[in-house]
């Protein structure tokens, strides 16, 4: 099979399937590993798909937004960890930013006992924090339906007169080209408001953020410390150079 028919049927499966194991290629292909994982590099380069450990995946839509529930089933154990790492650099007397999403929500169980006060745009922190007995301010605006997240200029408003000792901001999409993003831009103004009114800022990133680029940019990689977990040793030593990372075993 020639390469370009080789690349078509890869497309064609991931087409049907979304995501396809290397194994499975070999025995669509009768190609060996080792062409086939140059097959998909180079179709990665050409931003044709995205190359997992294992395999590769299609690369999601600008502008996809995954709902809560969809993305609080997806890769929960990892988000926990990362969360945990996350309520670790939390210190008494902090005054933090919590972002709303499904791995800064889960932030919330670990700051029980810490003498701290959250600002935060996610409706569905609120909740957990004042069950926790733990000092929270919303900077209000109105709620987005699928990330239940309040935007908006009143939430502007209010965001313009707190400062942070920390944030703790969720992502979409990470690339060493773009940087952090999103989709939404007015969710994009929040987190970018935020780490601007931060001394130091974390993004909590599972390892399928990697490589995906969302429609709007909030921050550079130089400005955030990253926190992920399951990241392959390929891109870690991509990113470790323009950033501070923190990858949880």
């Amino acid at each position: 099979m020639l390469t370009i028919e080789r690349h078509k049927k890869i497309l064609d499966l991931l087409k049907e399937r979304s995501i396809v194991k290397l194994q499975e290629l070999v025995d669509e292909t009768g190609a060996s590993e080792s062409t086939l994982r140059r097959d998909l590099t180079d179709l990665e380069q050409a931003k044709k798909l995205k190359r997992i450990h294992g395999g590769a995946t299609l690369l999601k839509k600008i502008l996809e937004e995954p709902t809560v529930a969809e993305k609080t089933i997806k890769n929960s154990h990892e988000k926990k960890k990362i969360a945990e790492k996350a309520a670790s650099f939390v210190e008494d007397g902090d005054c933090i930013f919590l972002d709303a999403g499904t791995t800064t929500v889960e932030m919330v169980a670990f700051l029980e006992g810490k003498q701290v006060t959250v600002v935060t745009n996610g409706l569905t922190n609120i909740a957990l924090l004042a069950d926790l007995n733990v000092e929270t301010h919303v900077i209000g605006g109105f709620v987005k339906s699928g990330t239940r997240a309040f935007v908006g200029r009143n939430a502007i408003r209010a965001l313009e007169t707190f400062r942070f000792d920390k944030a703790f901001i969720g992502v979409n999409g990470i690339t060493e080209l773009d940087g952090c993003t999103t989709p939404d831009p007015e969710e994009a103004f929040i987190k970018e408001y935020a780490i601007a009114r931060s001394r130091q800022s974390f993004i909590l990133a599972d390892h399928t953020k990697f490589g995906e680029v969302s429609f709007s940019k909030f921050a550079d990689l130089s400005e955030v410390t990253i926190i992920t977990a399951n990241l392959d040793d390929e891109t870690y030593n991509n990113y470790r150079t323009m950033t501070n990372i923190e990858v949880v075993d």
